[in-house]
C-alpha cells in the first residue's frame, strides 16, 4: 500500500467539491447524522440528568460514527484497493463544503441585489437566527461570516489527524452542535457536551483559518488586529476567521442579532462601520478559495513527509 492512498482520494474527493459543490438531489450522509441526532434528543432530552443524557448520546454517537467508517474503509480497501479509494473519495467529498459556502454566499448578494425580502429569505438558508428584521446590510454581513473553518479546514486538518473516519467524526460533532448545542431552554443541558466537543474539536482550525486567510494578501500585521478582535465573540473559536475577514476587508461584524425571538448582543469585530458591498464577497470568495487551497497543499505535503511513519 502506497501514501497515495490517502492523497488520491483527498485530491479526488476535492475536486468533486470545486466540479460539482453539493447538489440537493444528491443523498448526503449529513442528513442521517440529524436524524440520528433527532431521534436520540426526542428520546432522552427530558426528565432528569439530562446533561448525562446528552453527554452519553454525543460520545456515543461520535465514536459510532468513527469506529463504523474505520471498520468499512479498512474492510473496503481489503477487498479491493480501487474501490477503497473511490469511497474514500466520495466520502471526503460528503464532508467539504467549500463551494457550497462560496455559492450561498453568491447567491445571497445576488438577492440582496434585487430586493431586501429576497436577501432575507435567501441568507435564512445558512444562518441560525430570525433573518425577518435584518436590515440590508446585515444581510450581507450575516452571509459573509460563513464559516469556511466549519465547512473545508477542520474537516481537512481532522483528516489530516484521524483520515476520513476523523473526518466524519468531525462532521457529526459539527451536526451535534448546529442542532443541539444552543444556549435555550431546551439545549442548555442536553446539547452541553455537543457544544463543548464542537468548541474542542474547532480550537485549531478555527485559528489556523485565519492565519489561511490572511497568508494570500501579504498583510501579515493583520495577525495582531485578529489577536486583538478574536476572542471578541460569545464562541471561543468563531471570532478568528471572523476577525480575519474584517480586517481583510476593513469593515465591521458583530452587534444585537435576534435568536429564537431573544435580541442577543454580540462585541463588535473590527472597527469601521462601513456598508459592504458585491465588491467585497468577491474579495471574500478570493480569500477563501486561497486559503482552501493552501490548507490542501499543506495537507498533502504533511501526509508526505509523515509517510514513513504512517502504518498504511
Amino acid at each position: 500500500m502506497d501514501i497515495f492512498v490517502l492523497i488520491l482520494p483527498l485530491l479526488a474527493g476535492w475536486l468533486l467539491d470545486k466540479l460539482i459543490g453539493d447538489p440537493f438531489w444528491l443523498p448526503h450522509p449529513i442528513v442521517g447524522f440529524g436524524k440520528l441526532i433527532s431521534f436520540c434528543e426526542k428520546r432522552w432530552n427530558k426528565g432528569k440528568h439530562r446533561v448525562k443524557k446528552g453527554a452519553c448520546t454525543a460520545v456515543v454517537l461520535i465514536v459510532f460514527i468513527y469506529g463504523a467508517s474505520a471498520l468499512l474503509i479498512h474492510g473496503l480497501y481489503a477487498m479491493n484497493l480501487w474501490i477503497g479509494v473511490a469511497v474514500s473519495a466520495v466520502l471526503i467529498f460528503y464532508c467539504l463544503a467549500g463551494t457550497t459556502l462560496i455559492n450561498e454566499v453568491r447567491m445571497v448578494f445576488m438577492a440582496a441585489d434585487h430586493s431586501l425580502e429576497e436577501g432575507r429569505r435567501q441568507v435564512s438558508r445558512i444562518v441560525g437566527r430570525d433573518t425577518s428584521r435584518l436590515t440590508d446590510q446585515e444581510v450581507r454581513l450575516a452571509a459573509l461570516v460563513e464559516n469556511l473553518s466549519d465547512g473545508v479546514i477542520a474537516p481537512l486538518f481532522w483528516y489530516l489527524l484521524l483520515g476520513v473516519p476523523g473526518m466524519l467524526a468531525y462532521k457529526m460533532i459539527n451536526t451535534l452542535d448546529s442542532m443541539v448545542g444552543y444556549k435555550n431552554e431546551r439545549y442548555l443541558q442536553f446539547g452541553r457536551w455537543a457544544a463543548r466537543i464542537d468548541d474542542i474539536a474547532n480550537y485549531i482550525p478555527a485559528r489556523l483559518t485565519a492565519v489561511l486567510m490572511i497568508l494570500p494578501t501579504g498583510r501579515l500585521s493583520l495577525l495582531k488586529f485578529v489577536g486583538r478582535y478574536g476572542n471578541q465573540h460569545a464562541s471561543p473559536n468563531s471570532g478568528y476567521p471572523e476577525a480575519a475577514l474584517a480586517g481583510i476587508l476593513n469593515c465591521r461584524f458583530g452587534g444585537p442579532h435576534h435568536y429564537f425571538g431573544e435580541m442577543v448582543y454580540k462585541p463588535f469585530i473590527g472597527n469601521n462601520n462601513r456598508p459592504v458591498y458585491s465588491s467585497d464577497m468577491r474579495i471574500a470568495v478570493r480569500v477563501n478559495r486561497f486559503a482552501e487551497g493552501i490548507m490542501v497543499i499543506w495537507v498533502i505535503l504533511c501526509l508526505m513527509e509523515a509517510y514513513p511513519f504512517l502504518p498504511l
